[in-house]
């Protein structure tokens, strides 16, 4: 894995992973580093804060966000997505037939390896193949109605603390190792990593942006972005952060970029659910 990295990226990486035995994957301990990591490098802001991203370490910014959130930005997604939710699909069927506790309150439990397909779920994965499953077209994966969905499923999880697992499978071992890998490697005619911002630069500026750290990243998704103007889905995020690197992003729901949403939610295991979200 580490071949296909640059010099630096090894380094950042090497800050986050323990020393194991050659070419092992140890979630485990590479939980633990991670969290030890952005604990210690931000020993002022407790651990759940860390879902609510640059708002957990910037009093400005908090009072903004605080204020804004009196009247939230994401609430007509919210509300968008509960009708969507509950509207039958054209066999009589709804997206509750499709999941676990008819869909409420599970979040948390997204993205997960499965077992009969050998490929991770995610969530917007997921409720594409229960819409394809009865009958009806997909959505985009970056537009209003993904976001709204996953919005009102969020907004029912809140609270709710990521609870990821890695089966004992060598393929779910695979995916999670190829999801941190490709988190580590640069990219782009910037060379950037996800780890440069996130990790590396976490807490520092790039213009008037605070860089969020990695831990809980995707904790508040979908969210509210001022520069778009609406909402955005981690698909969107995802594609968004490749082509600010002057990278050709992957198609949204590509294999790897699942792989990355797996490690980063696992690393987030027991931080709460506070999506949807808002960010500058």
């Amino acid at each position: 894995m580490l071949r296909a990295m640059s010099l630096m990226a090894i380094f950042v990486f090497a800050l986050i992973r323990p020393v194991t035995a050659a070419d092992a994957v140890n979630p485990q301990a590479d939980f633990k580093a991670f969290r030890d990591y952005f604990t210690k490098k931000f020993p002022n802001v407790p651990l759940n804060d860390f879902v609510n991203g640059p708002y957990s370490m910037d009093a400005g910014l908090r009072k903004q966000w605080l204020e804004i959130d009196q009247f939230p930005p994401y609430d007509f997604a919210i509300d968008r997505g509960k009708q969507m939710f509950a509207k039958p699909f054209k066999n009589g069927k709804t997206y509750g037939d499709c999941f676990p506790n008819k869909g409420i309150g599970i979040r948390q439990n997204y993205p997960y390896f499965d077992e009969k397909s050998g490929q991770v779920i995610t969530l917007e994965l997921a409720l594409n193949q229960c819409r394809e499953a009865n009958g009806e077209a997909p959505y985009s994966y970056v537009k209003d109605e993904m976001a709204s969905l996953t919005a009102y499923m969020a907004f029912t999880s809140r609270g709710k603390p990521f609870d990821i697992k890695i089966p004992n499978d060598p393929r779910a071992l695979a995916a999670y190792e190829k999801g941190e890998e490709y988190f580590y490697t640069r990219r782009g005619q910037l060379n950037f990593s996800c780890a440069s911002c996130h990790v590396q630069s976490a807490g520092e500026h790039i213009r008037t942006e605070m860089l969020a750290p990695a831990l809980g990243i995707l904790a508040a998704m979908p969210i509210y972005r001022s520069e778009w103007n609406g909402m955005g889905t981690i698909s969107r995020r995802f594609v968004t952060c490749n082509s600010q690197v002057r990278g050709v992003p992957l198609p949204p729901q590509d294999e790897l970029y699942r792989d990355v949403e797996y490690y980063l939610s696992y690393m987030s295991n027991g931080l709460p659910i506070a999506g949807p979200g808002t960010r500058p």
